[in-house]
């Protein structure tokens, strides 16, 4: 459903991601980690369509991003970290809107505006305005949103981020009931979600995928926190030997050339 070949993102001399390859089946739910800045946004939004490669390509339920955009954007539902809510509008007329935008058919859009209510836990409150709900709330109306023209495909990107126990807890049933009609790639740094609703993990750092595999198989015996922490650690130990070693360097040469 989701293939990522070599995709890369430079913006001026700085890489933000690196020739990253990886692909996601059908049904699948992808756990995309890595620390703050590591690269898990811009991938999402070149896989989108929101943001255009350097270099690499990507391929959405058998539709090329760059070619054909219109088409991966039918079949493919994005969560942003900041879900792109207006806050004067009440959720059934923001959703009434979506589905003008994503091309649902008249006839029945008040039909797949019910299910998502129904389907993200907001009847109680689909008549109120968007910006008195509260943090929750608010990211259930982000998700209906993103499944309301039923996607083959959902991307979401740091779903529970901010929320507490109860909504974080509630966000990743909803993921789970979600992944039975959807493949998703769900995009955080906190790990318990991973480790309890993914199949798979691409763990990325500094633009760079540094492991990949299914999430059993991945830690056994260890916590996935343990091996994230440990790999991110050999990682970045490696950076700073390899900095050494040209410093070392750069100075002989400028004592030969001195």
């Amino acid at each position: 459903m989701i293939e990522a070949k070599q995709l890369t993102k430079l913006y001026g001399e700085i890489r933000a991601v690196d020739h990253v390859t990886f692909s996601v089946g059908r049904g699948e739910i992808l756990g995309f980690l890595g620390p703050n800045g590591a690269g898990k946004t811009t991938t999402m939004r070149m896989l989108t369509g929101f943001l255009p490669p350097t270099g690499g390509t990507a391929v959405v339920a058998g539709f090329d991003v760059l070619d054909q955009p219109i088409e991966v954007k039918k079949r493919l539902g994005y969560l942003p970290e900041t879900p792109p809510l207006y806050h004067d509008l009440t959720v059934v007329s923001y959703l009434k809107f979506v589905t003008k935008i994503k091309g649902v058919p008249a006839a029945e859009r008040n039909e797949r505006i019910d299910w998502a209510i129904q389907r993200c836990g907001l009847p109680e409150v689909r008549s109120r305005l968007i910006g008195n709900l509260s943090k929750g709330f608010k990211q259930r109306v982000g998700l209906a949103q993103a499944i309301i023209h039923r996607p083959e495909v959902l991307i979401l990107d740091e779903p529970t981020i901010g929320l507490d126990p109860r909504q974080i807890r509630e966000i990743r049933e909803l993921i789970l009931e979600l992944s039975k009609e959807h493949t998703i790639i769900l995009s955080t740094h906190i790990l318990p979600e991973v480790t309890m609703i993914c199949n798979r993990a691409v763990i990325i750092h500094r633009g760079k995928i540094v492991l990949e595999g299914k999430v059993s198989e991945l830690t056994r015996g260890r916590s996935l926190e343990e091996v994230f922490i440990d790999l991110i650690s050999k990682e970045e130990e490696s950076q700073v030997s390899l900095t050494n070693v040209a410093s070392a360097d750069g100075g002989k040469h400028a004592a030969v050339v001195g």
